[in-house]
């Protein structure tokens, strides 16, 4: 490897601005700023709603369905 090209690699720390969930990694950055994460995100959390699309599908199959 060659010397002094390489960034240098810190401890950062992940902070959520939606819940304020903080956690640790490893970066190029010291501090990584992120909207969602699995603490607050409604896939991760169970809050995850699959009405509408089942109304798609069933739209879907009503429109192409086989007769």
């Amino acid at each position: 490897m060659k010397k002094d090209i390489h960034p240098k690699y810190h401890k950062a720390t992940i902070v959520c601005t939606t819940c304020g969930n903080a956690f640790e990694t490893g970066s190029v950055l010291k501090e990584i700023r992120v909207d969602t994460c699995s603490n607050c995100h409604p896939f991760f959390t169970g809050q995850q709603k699959f009405e509408r699309a089942a109304g798609r599908v069933e739209k879907f199959r009503k429109r192409y369905g086989k007769k």
